[in-house]
């Protein structure tokens, strides 16, 4: 089988949008280097129209964040009845969602750690103040806080110190209109990401990151600089099997496709802790699931052709 008319779909209007635009330019260049036509196209007013009036034979979505994530873009894709790589849309939303991820995994058995979602409504009905005290009371020092949906660690801090939740909260609202707030679990921070071959999940060498400071945020994952990234990540066989079992029962339990990558801590004692997990992962040059690609030993650009023709009809 060959591709004819490749579409790789980037962009859009959530926070997330240069860095979906970097991503899908590094889709193209990976597909063009073996041989397969592709047309870099936005999701704008205009898309409609060229799916509907020149088909491709399969669109590959590297949207991030809202829209991207959240299943829409799947579902408007459905209803053209096109092609695509990745999840299905009922898939993505709960995926999206990172409470109901959490709650998809523990029940699949996972660790994952102590939380608690809440709206900004709460915060403003309750008093703030009373329910952050009983959110440290309950889940301890450190936490973690980031919005319930959406990427890039945008909106996301860790509150070593009860002082410092109320302006984490405030930093998490600018990005979304409910918190996330964990347990802050100490150990070396690893994506595994996943993909499917010949109909089966495979998991990739786990990446692990390291960062000084402590804090993998927005400018850590995007710009090159003192972010350093160890593949395979420097586990015992124990741990890096427990780290690959979470991301393939997060993957297969939460009902993915194609690929995702799985954000996990390992603590000292060698277990995996699931974070979140991501259907549409960063696809820079910075970002974790191509340095998983090679350092599997796999060319990029026939790995992601391969996720296209498995999607050809």
């Amino acid at each position: 089988m060959e591709l004819g008319h490749v579409v790789v779909l980037a962009g859009g209007l959530s926070y997330e949008r240069e860095v979906s635009l970097r991503s899908g330019r590094r889709v193209a260049d990976a597909l063009r280097s073996v041989e397969v036509p592709v047309e870099l196209r936005d999701a704008d007013a205009t898309l409609l129209d060229a799916l509907s009036n020149d088909p491709p034979d399969a669109v590959f979505p590297v949207l991030h964040g809202a829209s991207g994530e959240d299943g829409a873009m799947r579902d408007v894709l459905e209803l053209l009845d096109v092609p695509y790589v990745g999840s299905r849309p009922d898939a993505c939303r709960v995926a999206w969602d990172k409470p109901s991820a959490k709650s998809v995994v523990r029940r699949a058995g996972l660790r994952t750690p102590a939380s608690v979602a809440l709206p900004k409504e709460i915060f403003h009905d309750l008093g703030a103040s009373s329910v952050l005290d009983h959110i440290v009371r309950r889940l301890g020092l450190p936490l973690f806080v980031k919005p319930t949906r959406g990427g890039s660690a945008l909106g996301a801090s860790i509150v070593r110190e009860a002082s410092e939740l109320p302006a984490a909260m405030v930093g998490c609202f600018s990005y979304g209109d409910s918190a996330l707030i964990e347990q802050y679990i100490t150990g070396t921070e690893v994506a595994v990401s996943v993909i499917e071959r010949d109909g089966r999940p495979q998991a990739l060498p786990a990446v692990e990151i390291v960062v000084p400071g402590g804090r993998y945020d927005y400018t850590a994952r995007y710009d090159a600089g003192d972010t350093e990234f160890v593949t395979p990540a420097r586990l015992t066989p124990e741990a890096a099997e427990r780290a690959t079992a979470a991301a393939l029962t997060a993957h297969q339990a939460l009902g993915l496709r194609d690929l995702s990558r799985t954000d996990l801590i390992v603590d000292s004692d060698g277990e995996a802790h699931f974070l979140e997990v991501n259907v549409a992962p960063g696809l820079t040059e910075t970002s974790l699931f191509p340095m998983a690609i090679g350092a599997a030993g796999l060319d990029l650009g026939a790995v992601y052709r391969d996720l296209l023709l498995a999607r050809f009809p």
